[in-house]
């Protein structure tokens, strides 16, 4: 019997936990379901994994099918669609390219390799539209909707600014240390508040000056995550947009820095790295995989 076996790749972006895994020309397909008992190996645990299907526009590479930890599908992943475009432009390195295509369900990523091995995504245009988020009622200003955790007249948080940027978010301004929040225990609450009929990413932001922040993140069918990278560009539209900072701002994440700008033509750039923490293949008829610590993820995964 041929079995489906896959090449996979460990990866982080600025902290956030991703697993590649590229399903191109195979009959069968990677599921949420086998994507949740991959990550319960701790050897494979991730925040998200990202599926590299066969390209359906002309113009992209791939489609890249997002999978939470708990099985569940994401919209975006910023983080991740760098790791997907690292892989697929390392993969192709003969061509000589430096940027590709993918599509994702909101649509099209360019993505762009530098010098200095950052890649940047463009994300998209943020949304700020009630119904866009969506939120289950009506607020005509969404910089500022009604939503509070505590007591009504001394609230832990509240006040957030809702956006979407290819998914929803909701971000609490603080002025203390965003560690001194136990977002931990406000997140899984929040996260499912009726409010957001899909569900939200919930994020604490704390303002350094006009190009930089701290931000942690509660991550939508993942938890507590190092990094978010659609997070941080939803953190930036904004507190641009409530006149926190500029356009350009640094994002501190407990994982790492994202460099995120919006710009002139509405869309938002996501700058920053990724790293390899090896590679492997896995057994879609099994879910058995292999993987091995590696300075050289392509050449390995092709001699297993």
């Amino acid at each position: 019997m041929n079995e489906t076996r896959l090449p996979l790749f460990k990866m982080n972006g600025a902290g956030n936990k991703i697993l590649v895994v590229d399903n191109r020309g195979q009959p069968k397909k990677l599921t949420g379901k086998m994507a949740e008992k991959i990550g319960n190996n701790d050897a494979l645990h991730f925040d998200q994994l990202m599926l590299i299907d066969e390209p359906r526009h002309i113009q992209s590479q791939a489609y890249v099918v997002i999978y939470n930890i708990d099985g569940s599908q994401a919209e975006a992943c910023g983080n991740g669609t760098r790791c997907v475009g690292d892989v697929l432009l390392q993969s192709n390195a003969d061509n000589g390219g430096n940027q590709l295509i993918v599509e994702t369900k909101p649509g099209l990523l360019e993505i762009v390799r530098h010098q200095n091995g950052l890649l940047t995504v463009d994300m998209g245009q943020p949304k700020f539209n009630w119904q866009d988020i969506p939120l289950a009622e009506e607020f005509r200003d969404t910089r500022m909707i009604e939503l509070q955790v505590g007591p009504i007249d001394a609230p832990v948080l509240h006040s957030p600014s809702v956006a979407n940027m290819g998914n929803p978010h909701a971000i609490f301004w603080v002025d203390r240390d965003v560690n001194d929040y136990r977002l931990e225990r406000f997140g899984p609450l929040l996260e499912n508040h009726p409010i957001f009929p899909e569900k939200a990413n919930i994020s604490l932001a704390q303002i350094i000056s006009d190009t930089e922040m701290n931000l942690k993140v509660w991550e939508r069918g993942v938890g507590l995550t190092l990094a978010c990278g659609s997070a941080a560009c939803a953190a930036v539209a904004s507190s641009s947009r409530t006149g926190r900072t500029s356009k350009k701002v640094d994002v501190h994440l407990p994982g790492g820095t994202l460099h995120i700008e919006w710009a002139d033509n509405n869309h938002i750039l996501m700058t920053g790295p990724v790293v390899y923490e090896g590679a492997g293949l896995v057994n879609l008829d099994t879910l058995e995989w292999e993987l091995v610590e590696t300075s050289n993820p392509f050449g390995m995964a092709e001699s297993l």
